[in-house]
């Protein structure tokens, strides 16, 4: 009988932590959620020394990517919301650690209104974006390609560096 209500009880905990993908909107917005976490964790966890580690000279340093998703998330996340882009060229411009984890939380929680605001039938709505038109919804998944394809740069600057990456951390 307790091992059958601790499942019943495990089983309603996990359903209740599932991401909601029923429709457009709910699955972009439980994609972002994730990546967030993910990219924001690794700023964090990153040491500073290892903010100008770069495994190949030809490629950014892991400081550089933190800073280039944050100047990315305010050009996607701006022409989503038809705002104005208020990046201040984060990666050329910061090379902190602090400073970097910093304006990617900041970037984050502009780009949090976005997709909270986001449902179906806006996320159909045309906007401008480089040049051209595309759905809102188009846009943000966009950015979440960018910023997964980022963090697998990210998670691989951090094996090198014998830091375990947010997303291989045993669940809680």
């Amino acid at each position: 009988m307790k091992s059958t209500l601790l499942i019943l009880c495990c089983a309603g905990l996990v359903a209740a932590q599932a991401p909601d993908f029923k429709t457009a909107a709910s699955g972009a917005q439980s994609y972002y959620a994730q990546i967030k976490n993910n990219i924001i964790r690794s700023a964090d966890k990153m040491p500073e020394d290892a903010y100008g580690f770069k495994p190949t000279p030809e490629v950014r340093s892991f400081g550089q990517l933190v800073g280039h998703v944050a100047d990315a998330s305010y050009t996607f996340c701006s022409a989503a919301s038809g705002g104005k882009n208020p990046s201040t060229g984060i990666e050329k411009s910061k090379t902190t650690k602090a400073d970097l984890a910093a304006a990617v939380k900041d970037a984050f929680a502009y780009c949090d209104k976005v997709y909270a605001s986001l449902t179906d039938a806006s996320g159909a709505e045309m906007v401008k974006f480089f040049g051209g038109e595309r759905t809102r919804l188009n846009v943000l998944e966009f950015n979440l390609m960018h910023d997964w394809e980022h963090y697998g740069n990210m998670v691989t600057y951090m094996r090198l560096k014998g830091v375990v990456p947010p997303s291989s951390e045993p669940r809680r």
